[in-house]
């Protein structure tokens, strides 16, 4: 194990560089002469990180550079021991277990191999009963309940991941009662209608819950609609 060790007395102020002081040493140890828990001098590592010690905490952890390494206390040295180490940071997950504490955001990244347990999926209340055009956005859920009245207009579904298998589990409240038409894409932008089976809209419920899916294989240019349940009602 490569060890560098700075045994000189430094005053407050004092500035030492150690060009040494990257991570193809395991174990680094500067031995400051001054105030345990208390560091005055700053240490800059050969990648130039600036090291401050005034902050130092109740461990003598001090601020860490752009190698992910910091100094630590040692109480195996005399005077104050620092050690050059990976500290142990509670705001990172572990490579191994750990429990995520709130939202994360995997921003439309890749994540392969996962064994998946117990999940569940945002359901996205459209609000109000809609009479005009509008789109549905995947971003907001892809499991959504709509509620529609009378009129003639396009239902557009946006948000599709590019190039990318995307789906929509929609729970249908009054779909009889409008002449709605489903569109891959904005509402107004020209977008492909809805392919459905033998190419033909199903007739939805006009007093009741419908529950209707939509599946796109080429990232939203085409939706394929199926029908889960018509008139969802609870057995009498």
């Amino acid at each position: 194990m490569a060890t560098l060790a700075v045994t000189n007395s430094f005053s407050a102020g004092t500035t030492i560089v150690a060009a040494d002081m990257n991570e193809n040493f395991d174990d680094i140890e500067a031995f400051i002469n001054t105030t345990p828990g208390v560091v005055q001098e700053d240490l800059i590592d050969a990648v130039g990180d600036l090291i401050h010690g005034d902050a130092a905490d109740s461990v003598g952890r001090l601020a860490v550079g752009t190698n992910d390494h910091c100094l630590v206390a040692d109480s195996t040295v005399s005077n104050v021991g620092l050690k050059w180490a990976v500290p142990t940071d509670t705001t990172k997950m572990p490579l191994a277990g750990g429990t995520f504490a709130g939202t994360v955001d995997m921003g439309d990244n890749l994540i392969e191999e996962p064994q998946i347990k117990d999940y569940s999926e945002t359901v996205e209340a459209i609000s109000g009963t809609k009479t005009a055009a509008f789109d549905i956005a995947l971003a907001d859920g892809n499991v959504q309940t709509l509620t529609v009245g009378a009129g003639t207009f396009n239902i557009g579904i946006v948000g599709a991941l590019a190039s990318q298998s995307n789906s929509l589990t929609l729970l249908l409240t009054n779909g009889g009662a409008s002449t709605a038409t489903f569109v891959a894409g904005a509402n107004g932008g020209g977008g492909n209608a809805v392919h459905w089976a033998g190419g033909e809209a199903p007739t939805f419920t006009t007093s009741g819950v419908d529950v209707v899916c939509f599946t796109s294989f080429d990232g939203g240019t085409n939706y394929y609609g199926f029908v889960g349940g018509l008139d969802m009602s609870i057995p009498s």
